[in-house]
């Protein structure tokens, strides 16, 4: 049984803690994207899909489309006012 109280990545090496913290970190963006992919999904899907069916109609991937773009807007001048707020 392994010592709880014995911190392991102490054990690795150099290279590999490097390795690790991309791994990480790699995993740690591809959450980020699921996460935004849900909220993408959740604010636009009820506003421009209708029914369900083999593709999207013109209108439905315009809605998308925009709805997206303006959701990546305001998160982006959110971030941006809060890192101004804290300069």
């Amino acid at each position: 049984m392994a010592d709880p109280s014995k911190n392991p990545i102490a054990d690795l090496s150099e290279t590999q803690q490097l390795e690790l913290s991309k791994f990480i970190e790699t995993e740690q963006q591809k959450v980020k994207l699921q996460q935004a992919i849900h909220q993408f999904t959740a604010t636009c899907w009820p506003k421009c899909v209708g029914t369900i069916g083999n593709k999207f109609d013109k209108s439905e991937e315009q809605c998308l489309q925009n709805c997206v773009e303006r959701f990546l807007d305001c998160n982006f001048h959110i971030i941006k006012s809060l890192e101004s707020t804290r300069k």
